[in-house]
């Protein structure tokens, strides 16, 4: 991508246009490629392994398919993969710590190949974790499937964030409200911007063609965060655990398509 050298992303192509018959095709294999490196990262989650390893596996394995990690040098970031363990919310940097037995841990991939950039994350168990660890994860996964279910042309944008909000509150979490999902594809972060909180006055409308991320970010207490000193990794402010599920979602005639689908969540499987 442009940033590769500079760390700037490009200011042309920060507005989402509906996609082309070509542009899907490319789309859908950078979301391959974003799947199966997740699933190869997830699978090496294991009490002791650090973060640092898993970004080597993802960078290796990214590489090795063709693909750049998308998150290398964007605007600075220093990996290619986010991990962000138990309050920490989003954009956690990878480091030298051992993943604990209790730990959840977010990992999210993002790559860019055929001029695409697709993105996906999944929340997962270290070991044996706690019952709140559990109902926090799976909620999170809720909020996010069943907003993809309300996703189809002519809906309003703000539905899905009324569909999360709604779940997350019923089971007793809060939203955060600093970090949304986004559109996607020729750049890694456009409009729309995707508030998984409701926005009453944000009626814009899906449109077939329209490529962006549904990523809901869910606290087990209060929704506010604050930031590390390497202005990146944000974390709970009153430091409870804190989850997240991400796709990256194509508008189709009929309703939806999940670019990043895959395996069934560990914590569905019998």
């Amino acid at each position: 991508p442009e940033y590769a050298t500079s760390g700037a992303p490009s200011p042309t192509k920060l507005s989402c246009k509906k996609l082309n018959d070509d542009q899907i095709q490319r789309m859908r294999r950078a979301c391959k490629v974003a799947r199966q490196v997740l699933d190869e990262v997830l699978a090496q989650v294991r009490v002791g392994v650090t973060t640092d390893e898993l970004d080597r596996i993802a960078h290796s394995r990214t590489v090795e398919l063709g693909a750049y990690p998308s998150p290398l040098n964007y605007m600075g970031f220093p990996k290619s993969i986010c991990t962000s363990v138990n309050e920490v919310v989003v954009h956690g940097i990878p480091d030298s710590r051992k993943l604990e037995e209790g730990d959840i841990i977010n990992c999210d991939v993002t790559v860019y190949i055929d001029g695409m950039h697709g993105d996906c994350s999944e929340t997962v168990f270290v070991g044996e974790v706690d019952d709140a660890a559990r109902k926090l994860v799976k909620v999170t996964w809720e909020c996010l499937m069943q907003s993809i279910d309300i996703i189809r042309p002519g809906q309003q944008l703000n539905a899905i964030g009324l569909v999360v909000e709604t779940h997350a509150r019923q089971n007793g979490f809060s939203v955060v409200r600093e970090f949304t999902g986004h559109g996607i594809g020729e750049a890694f972060h456009m409009t729309p911007y995707v508030a998984h909180f409701y926005e009453p006055d944000n009626k814009t409308l899906l449109e077939e063609g329209m490529t962006f991320t549904v990523e809901p970010m869910i606290n087990a207490g209060g929704p506010e965060c604050k930031f590390w000193p390497d202005k990146w990794t944000a974390v709970t402010a009153d430091l409870e655990r804190s989850a997240q599920f991400e796709h990256t979602l194509l508008v189709t005639a009929k309703g939806v398509e999940i670019l990043t689908g895959g395996r069934t969540p560990f914590f569905l499987k019998s």
